[in-house]
């Protein structure tokens, strides 16, 4: 019998990585805590410390930018549809 692949959310990864970064605990004592493989929490651990800078990078403001920019496009071409649905509506 196949045994299942556990997924895990991107909360728990962020808890468990963050207490192994803190230190306060062995990578046995929380591996055994959460059920999880040592390897795994030090690969999370690792991803935690090289993405960290991208939190402050300012990249927020940007998707944020580029989403209302999106939102404004998408208004001006619902308002170019309706005036020409009127013209079509007015010349038939």
């Amino acid at each position: 019998m196949a045994r299942h692949r556990r997924t895990f959310s991107a909360d728990f990864k962020a808890k468990v990585a963050l207490e192994a970064a803190r230190g306060e605990r062995s990578l046995s004592e929380l591996a055994s805590a959460y059920g999880i493989h040592p390897t795994q929490i030090t690969q999370w651990r690792g991803y935690l410390t090289d993405h960290a800078p991208e939190l402050f990078a300012g990249t927020v403001g940007n998707a944020e930018a580029k989403q209302q920019e999106l939102i404004d496009k998408l208004y001006q071409q619902i308002g170019q549809l309706s005036v020409e649905l009127e013209w079509i509506k007015k010349k038939s």
